[in-house]
């Protein structure tokens, strides 16, 4: 602090209380001025107002994209599903009527797990996992027969295999996150992983659902590679991978047949399977920019399950090359989302979650769409947020709100850590200018004391 010689002189001429008080400012035992204070809650109103989306502490571009693929999904829902529901329930909405009630659902859920701690899920993997199981039996006792598998239960609406995806990322970022320091011992690592996606994918493939069984085992090889499991570990269980599912598609009637209806599409596309053949003819009557939102007509003339496993080619249709690769350029944006709030997650557990889940949505995202293109081999995967569904859709948002959820308390630990870097610099400073007078600084009270008393 820099005084002018008519300061020094004023305050040497004034009275002792006048003494006392500047002393005692330069010391730092007085209060500072109003002014100071009444800037900073400025500074904090001002932040506040700027900032209040942040003060949610969510991932805001992973927020409105799902928000966007939602409200796109439903449009696409109740252009997809007329005719359908109109031919299958009697009644042109019932179809999307259902699917706005599972996703009135499936936000309750999103914002429940947004604001629930994750590590919650310790405790509970291992009974989430055990229910799955119990689901998976149900499905072989109930044998409810649905387009040619046993997949649902209670009249069609639930479908277990889909809750086995979302549990076998959760289950497996808990096991894994405890087991992490014995992973490279196959005893600890890679024969109980087997043993819990084989029987997660065994139950799944007598239903038969080949996709959702390929799907689980692919998440835990995925997830065992990510928590840092041993390359030698992992090699063995792709051989071992490769060979069950040559078993099964020698075994399978409709694993063969897929198989060969995609090897034959391969080499003449009008060789391909009568769905593929059917969606192919959706893309190019769509052309670049599509025929409009509602006026598709393959939807209408035998291209199967419109609202569902074939929505990707009815938005190649009404929305064209454009409409469809900006779909794609929203998957891609929640897959980045996802890893970013990976990478940034407090603990492995949290970025072990981010990255299974988000795979996860992005991988069944990729089976459908790239199905619909004759990419792969036909499977019944949904187009995440966008197919018509119950089970998948609360699933998904499930999904969704954990990630937030992980967001959250990174955001929450960065805010902590910040508070106590600026705390200890704080306090660092404040001992500084206490610590040692400064040349030229008026002497303290207890100095002059001192001095008074020896004079």
């Amino acid at each position: 602090m820099f005084r002018t010689v008519g300061q020094k002189s004023t305050i040497r001429s004034g009275t002792r209380a006048d003494r006392r008080r500047y002393t005692s400012v330069l010391s730092g035992d007085a209060r500072m001025p109003a002014a100071v204070p009444s800037q900073d809650a400025r500074a904090k109103v001002s932040s506040t107002r700027s900032g209040r989306v942040a003060q949610l502490k969510i991932d805001v571009p992973l927020l409105l994209v799902v928000i966007t693929l939602l409200i796109f999904g439903l449009i696409m829902v109740y252009s997809a599903s007329y005719d359908y529901s109109l031919s299958w329930y009697k009644n042109p909405t019932a179809i999307f009527t259902r699917q706005v009630i599972w996703l009135a659902i499936g936000i309750v859920v999103a914002l429940a797990l947004t604001f629930i701690d994750y590590h919650l899920w310790q405790r509970f993997a291992v009974y989430a996992l055990g229910a799955t199981i119990i689901l998976l039996l149900v499905v072989l006792f109930v044998n409810e027969v649905l387009n040619g598998a046993t997949r649902t239960i209670y009249g069609g609406s639930v479908q277990p295999s889909e809750l086995a995806k979302a549990v076998t990322v959760i289950y497996l970022s808990v096991w894994l996150y405890a087991k992490q320091k014995q992973l490279n011992h196959i005893s600890f690592g890679l024969i109980p992983l087997a043993v819990i996606l084989g029987i997660l994918g065994g139950l799944i493939i007598i239903q038969p659902d080949l996709s959702a069984t390929v799907t689980v085992i692919l998440l835990g090889g995925l997830m065992f590679f990510l928590a840092g499991g041993d390359l030698r570990q992992i090699g063995l269980l792709l051989v071992v991978m490769l060979l069950v599912g040559w078993v099964v598609v020698q075994v399978s009637p409709t694993g063969s047949q897929r198989i060969a209806d995609y090897l034959a599409g391969i080499k003449d596309p009008t060789q391909s399977s009568y769905h593929v053949r059917r969606a192919f003819e959706a893309f190019v009557k769509g052309g670049w920019f599509g025929v409009g939102l509602g006026r598709a007509e393959t939807k209408m003339t035998g291209l199967p399950v419109p609202p569902t496993d074939s929505i990707f080619a009815v938005v190649g249709e009404e929305t064209g090359v454009f409409g469809a690769l900006a779909l794609v350029g929203l998957y891609i944006t929640l897959l980045w989302r996802g890893l970013t709030i990976s990478r940034r997650a407090p603990d492995q557990m949290g970025a072990l979650l981010a990255a299974g889940l988000s795979l996860w949505i992005a991988w069944e995202a990729f089976v459908n769409m790239a199905v619909m293109v004759s990419l792969l081999p036909f499977a019944g995967n949904a187009l995440p947020l966008i197919s018509a569904g119950g089970s998948n859709l609360i699933v998904t948002m499930a999904a969704i709100g954990t990630l937030m959820n992980i967001s959250r308390q990174s955001e929450k630990q960065k805010e902590e850590n910040g508070r106590l870097f600026h705390a200890v610099v704080n306090l660092r400073g404040r001992d500084r200018r206490r610590s040692v007078s400064g040349a030229g600084r008026a002497p303290s009270a207890t100095s002059r004391r001192t001095g008074q008393s020896s004079r």
